[in-house]
């Protein structure tokens, strides 16, 4: 089985690369120092498991396991924290396998062993439990699983039952929903109409075009959005709270 070692130290990695080699039926496809690379790796060498760090700067281990997740053939998931037992009660009762740290070589060998995959249903509860949400939303593009910081995302469109997330580079199709987006990332980004959330950060201005009409401009995107006359006094109020 093909393993992917995810953690910020290189000592860490090293150490794991080392037991995960002395063990049979095992072997190391890459290591990653961050969740970026981690998905990059996985993508290339499509390992079997991930044994994935929890704490690293920038995006965390949960997160990541989230967007790892959505691959079309998603890794077993195991995760390696410093964390006390007593706090790992919640990670417990959503059935991830985790290795505190040091990892010994034996339980190493008992985790890849009964390693099974880890849903999303799963780490949703996992980040519900310590009131985390992502830094990055992921999607499925040719290129494969591509990631887009939210601080980036200009706006969120839906369209039928898919969600056009324009930011910075372009824009790309996810498969949620804006209600789903709403509550995760709450006071980031305001609803302009039922059709449309927009990035307050990337706000530039509110327009009045007609009676009761107006649009709203955003930072580097051509086209004004229209404000839904039930969105308006909303919209306008949060405007100049800014």
């Amino acid at each position: 089985m093909k393993v992917l070692i995810v953690d910020d130290e290189e000592l860490a990695r090293d150490r794991l690369a080392r037991m995960v080699a002395a063990l049979d039926g095992y072997e190391t496809a890459a290591q990653a120092g961050n969740g970026h690379e981690a998905l990059r790796q996985a993508q290339r060498t499509a390992p079997d498991v991930v044994l994935l760090d929890i704490r690293m700067p920038g995006m965390d281990g949960l997160e990541t396991a989230r967007h790892l997740s959505d691959l079309d053939e998603p890794p077993a998931v195991i995760f390696c924290t410093a964390y006390e037992e007593h706090a790992l009660q919640a990670f417990d009762l959503q059935a991830v396998g985790y290795l505190l740290k040091p990892v010994r070589r034996e339980n190493l060998a008992a985790a890849l062993e009964k390693a099974q995959r880890v849903n999303k249903a799963q780490l949703a509860a996992l980040n519900a439990g310590d009131g985390s949400r992502r830094t990055h939303i992921s999607a499925r593009t040719r290129r494969g699983i591509e990631l887009v910081p939210i601080a980036d995302v200009r706006f969120f469109q839906a369209d039928q039952k898919y969600v056009t997330v324009r930011f910075g580079g372009g824009e790309v199709i996810i498969d949620e929903t804006l209600r789903e987006l709403e509550l995760e990332f709450g006071e980031l980004f305001v609803r302009i109409h039922r059709g449309a959330l927009v990035g307050a950060a990337h706000i530039e201005s509110l327009e009045r075009t007609g009676p009761g009409q107006s649009n709203i401009r955003l930072r580097d995107v051509a086209e004004p959005l229209e404000v839904s006359r039930r969105h308006l006094a909303a919209v306008r109020q949060f405007v100049r709270n800014l």
